[in-house]
């Protein structure tokens, strides 16, 4: 009777564990939702009591994003080795895209954003937030990641008031047409290869078309004239949600660029432009109802939720490109 009762009570046990770390897992799994950047531009200057200059929207864009990383229920999620964080793979998913996004924009704002020319010096904050940036999102101890992305956030406030305040002449953010193209070519190589991943989730053939259009063109070793690409079933969901957070973030970047460089937007007529890319981005954030990232074949009886994506993706792209050009164009 007493082993019986023992064996009840450690199942009993077990399944609330169980239930409890489901809730849990539930809870810190929720996906953000785009908040409006000029509104919250206007709190932190307001609580800072510093003045909204040129930059000061894409800074604090920049900085807001990564402190979501920290601060988000459950925290940074993609270094616990601890349950239930250890068996999801969702929310790290969507942290890495996020991540990637977050390092490209620092990266840039280090080397076009704040300098006028390629002769002129590297700001330090800048220099700083930016290495702090690119530790393994897998570590977890001496230092921790989340202890390196803290203080990136601390040397950008230090930049961002540098800006507010004009105490420091080497603080500076310029918003020029060739700056802003320079960006969005990499917001644009990101998209491409966002596009590329989601489509693979059904298998696809490609020719190889690495040296297509350069004759004298050449590469270190030799690769088929045809590949075929396929994502690996196991690994469909993590492709959809590193998409759905890397998406994410680059919505929230470009709303930021929108404010600070209106100016030049302007002067392009491309304000339009960038409004129906930020709406195509916007149809990536759309609520999963399905429990599991459904893997349908393209016409098939069951949906495929990467194409679906990939497809919003793509005309975002599509669109990057030919506001790249117009911005390039003198």
């Amino acid at each position: 009777m007493k082993v019986m009762l023992g064996k009840k009570t450690i199942i009993s046990v077990s399944v609330i564990i169980v239930l409890i770390f489901f809730t849990v897992s539930i809870w810190w799994g929720k996906m953000p939702s785009a908040y409006n950047v000029f509104e919250k531009t206007k709190q932190t200057a307001q609580q800072e009591q510093e003045k909204i200059v040129v930059g000061y929207t894409t800074v604090s864009t920049l900085i807001d994003v990564t402190q979501w990383l920290l601060d988000k229920p459950g925290g940074f999620l993609s270094n616990d080795i601890t349950p239930p964080s250890i068996f999801m793979d969702n929310m790290p998913a969507f942290e890495y895209g996020v991540l990637e996004q977050v390092r490209d924009l620092a990266l840039v704002m280090r080397l076009d954003f704040s300098r006028s020319q390629s002769q002129s010096s590297v700001n330090k904050d800048l220099e700083i937030a930016q290495s702090k940036l690119n530790i393994s999102h897998k570590s977890w101890i001496f230092p921790s990641a989340e202890s390196e992305y803290q203080k990136a956030i601390l040397a950008l406030e230090r930049y961002r008031s540098d800006l507010a305040t004009h105490d420091a002449p080497n603080a500076q953010f310029y918003t020029r047409a060739d700056n802003l193209a320079d960006w969005l070519r990499k917001v644009e190589k990101r998209l491409g290869s966002i596009s590329q991943h989601l489509s693979a989730s059904v298998g696809q053939d490609q020719y190889n078309t690495a040296l297509a259009g350069d004759p004298n063109a050449m590469q270190s070793t030799q690769t088929a004239e045809n590949i075929q690409i396929k994502t690996d079933w196991l690994k469909i969901d993590d492709v959809f949600y590193e998409s759905k957070g890397a998406t994410w973030a680059i919505l929230q970047f470009l709303k930021a660029a929108e404010i600070d460089f209106s100016n030049v937007l302007k002067k392009k007529n491309a304000q339009v432009s960038l409004k129906q890319i930020i709406r195509d981005l916007e149809g990536t954030q759309e609520t999963l109802w399905s429990p599991m990232v459904l893997n349908g074949d393209g016409f098939g009886l069951l949906a495929n939720h990467s194409l679906v994506m990939a497809n919003y993706v793509s005309r975002a792209n599509a669109a990057l490109i030919d506001l790249r050009s117009l911005l390039e164009q003198g």
